[in-house]
């Protein structure tokens, strides 16, 4: 064989060697999006055990078991600390790359993130919102026997007298129980720097407080405060919902009832890693949604008095930045933006 030709031999199986190993690069790359998921998951909550987001962690997992809308087994991984910020570093710094962890936090990692003395580099841009799980709202409420009835008596005395109001949550100032108790007041045109504000470690404690009287008035999310309610120890004023939730708090009004055009929603979403494939998160999107039609997350639901507040990703991910403005101008209110 002749130079020439020796040279063109090669060349011909250099180029189909290159365009096999390319078509099955290519097949490959196809086979592992198709078989999506071919091992177990794990979800990670930025909680203790027992904690509200590693309770819907774990509900989450057991309900799609449950439901056989995902095979694959699904476990639970706790990584508390921070006000989810210790979780949140972990999983973008750890998990960036693999589709099969997951994350579950709530607002805080907005919240840590813009506020002065937050303790989070990173926040939901880091992230891939893959859909939205739940729903719950901020109240504010007071002792049974309180001579406040309603949101306008309690904004009055908070604009001239606000020395005479202790208002008591169950987490640091500018975290979430301060931002539910400050927007009210904010909208309303109180300087919501003005207000005492007590934080207490959990909602636990910030009920023993108002309960003992060291507290007029409770900053907290309603789910909790059910129990309260109807053991005839509280009263809740209003919740930041866009309308009147249904059940056993169907009496209550909302802060836009009052005259306060204030809303917030305490949401718990699911997260993938920030670059995750497209398929992955159709995935994803069409699990949870096929989730929230079923008796099984509608119980679990019940159970936890949780409302559902599924979202696809596009729809999580516009939801997010609305809430990260109001977020920042609340801080920005006290002092608190970074």
């Amino acid at each position: 064989m002749n130079r020439n030709k020796h040279f063109w031999w090669v060349s011909l199986m250099i180029t189909v060697v290159m365009l096999t190993t390319a078509a099955c690069s290519s097949s490959g790359s196809n086979s592992s999006a198709a078989n999506y998921p071919e091992k177990p998951f794990t979800i990670v909550a930025p909680s203790g055990a027992g904690g509200g987001l590693d309770l819907t962690a774990r509900s989450l997992s057991k309900s799609l078991a449950n439901t056989k809308l995902v095979e694959q087994p699904i476990l639970v991984e706790n990584r508390p600390g921070g006000g989810q910020a210790v979780g949140l570093a972990d999983y973008i710094t750890k998990d960036k790359k693999d589709p099969y962890k997951l994350f579950l936090p709530s607002a805080p990692i907005l919240i840590n993130h813009y506020k002065k003395e937050g303790t989070s580099a990173y926040s939901h841009k880091d992230l891939t919102p893959l859909a939205q799980l739940t729903k719950d709202y901020g109240a504010i409420a007071v002792p049974v026997d309180s001579k406040y009835k309603d949101l306008p008596s309690l904004i009055a005395d908070l604009k001239t007298n606000p020395d005479s109001v202790i208002l008591a949550g169950g987490s640091a100032p500018g975290s979430q129980d301060h931002l539910i108790a400050m927007l009210p007041a904010y909208k309303a045109g109180v300087d919501p720097k003005t207000i005492k504000f007590i934080s207490y470690d959990g909602g636990g404690e910030a009920l023993t407080a108002l309960l003992g009287g060291t507290a007029n008035v409770l900053a907290s999310d309603i789910s909790g405060l059910s129990e309260y309610m109807e053991a005839g120890q509280v009263r809740v004023l209003g919740i930041s919902a866009p309308e009147r939730l249904p059940g056993e708090f169907k009496d209550i009004p909302t802060y836009k009832e009052q005259g306060i055009d204030a809303e917030f929603v305490i949401w718990r979403g699911l997260f993938g890693p920030k670059d995750m494939d497209a398929n992955h998160v159709k995935y994803w999107e069409e699990k949870i949604k096929q989730l929230s039609a079923t008796e099984e997350w509608k119980k679990e639901l019940e159970a936890n008095g949780w409302e559902d507040g599924y979202k696809n990703s596009a729809d999580f991910a516009a939801f997010l930045g609305e809430q990260e403005k109001l977020i920042q101008e609340i801080l920005k209110s006290l002092d608190m933006l970074k």
